[in-house]
Parts: structure tokens; C-alpha cells; sequence
């Protein structure tokens, strides 16, 4: 498993190791001692999927705190341009984004901590993406920021979106709960 650290602090690329023979393939998405090894924790309490159409955009997403969490985003069928923004207050990428390409051939993840928003576009004609969070769907506490108030170059100009997404407030008017911690030494 090769883990990659990406600009926004807490934020990394998992890349699996795939074994694949005349039988298909096989991909270790997640091990807790490679995980803890790279100081990253990941205690589930649910996974769920989302299946979409080319064109849809899903975001940006997240829960907030007490009911905020860890979460490992990958792709199972297709590909989708994924993206994670930093609502972290005091964090020194707090409001840039991040970017990335999760695709089921490549079988690699993104692992975002608590106080990142996350959406994605799918790029395929179909996608799957699954969903790995370290506390429970809580709608009191489900929010989101405007997908276009982030500066976020998306594939699609036009995108498929819902009526909740696009009601969400813009970055710049959002009030940010979460606080940046730095990692200890």
C-alpha cells in the first residue's frame, strides 16, 4: 500500500497493492496497521455507496461536529474527479481544495479527516463510489458548502446537481465549526 500525503494537512492518496491472475482481481482497500503506521486512524461505524450517471456532481458534503468524521472515498466502477476543501479554521490550507482521480482500474482511495468538505463528479459513463466514515449518518448535523464557491476547476460546467446541493451556502458565508490541529510530533 503506498500512502501519499496531498497539500492539505491529513489529507492522503491510498494507492492498494492489486493482485490480479486469470481469476480477476483483488484490492486491499483498507488495513488498520498500515493505516496506524502513517498516523491514521480510522475507526468505522458505517459505509455506504453511491451510484451515478456521467455529468452528476455530488457536494461538497460533510457533518458537523460532534457528529463529524473521518472518511476513505473510493471508486468501484468507473472514474470520478474527486475533491476535498479545507473548512478548518486556523489551518493553513483552510478554504483550498484538493483534487483527485479515483478510478476502479487504479483502485486507489482518498482519506479525508473530520473538517473537510468532500464532492465528486463522475468523468465515466457510470460510477460507484464507496463511502467509509468513522461516526453514522446524522441529518441534524449533515451540511454542505455551494459546489461552485470553491474555485474548483470541475470537468462539467453544467453538472447534474440536487436541489439540496445547490442550496447549500457559499464558502465565503459559511461559519466554519471546525478547528485545525496540528499534528503532534
Amino acid at each position: 500500500m503506498d500512502i501519499r500525503s496531498s497539500h492539505i494537512s491529513g489529507c492522503y492518496e491510498i494507492f492498494p497493492t492489486i493482485h490480479e491472475d486469470q481469476r480477476g482481481r483483488f484490492v486491499k482497500i483498507f488495513q488498520r496497521d498500515v493505516f496506524a503506521e502513517h498516523g491514521l486512524q480510522l475507526d468505522l461505524a458505517e459505509e455506504y455507496y453511491s451510484e451515478s450517471v456521467r455529468g452528476v456532481l455530488r457536494g461538497l458534503h460533510f457533518q458537523t461536529p460532534p457528529m463529524d468524521h473521518v472518511k476513505l472515498v473510493y471508486c468501484m466502477v468507473g472514474e470520478a474527479f474527486d475533491v476535498v476543501v479545507d473548512l478548518r479554521a486556523g489551518s493553513p490550507t483552510y478554504g483550498q481544495f484538493a483534487t483527485f482521480t479515483l478510478t476502479a482500474q487504479r483502485g486507489n482511495a482518498v482519506y479525508l479527516p473530520a473538517g473537510l468538505a468532500h464532492g465528486f463528479c463522475v468523468t465515466s459513463d457510470r460510477a460507484t463510489l464507496v463511502y467509509k466514515v468513522s461516526s453514522v449518518h446524522a441529518p441534524l448535523h449533515d451540511a454542505g458548502i455551494l459546489w461552485s464557491s470553491a474555485g474548483i476547476p470541475w470537468p462539467e460546467t453544467q453538472p447534474i446537481l440536487s436541489a439540496r446541493d445547490l442550496g447549500f451556502p457559499t464558502l465565503q458565508a459559511y461559519q466554519t465549526p471546525f478547528r485545525y490541529r496540528a499534528a503532534v510530533e
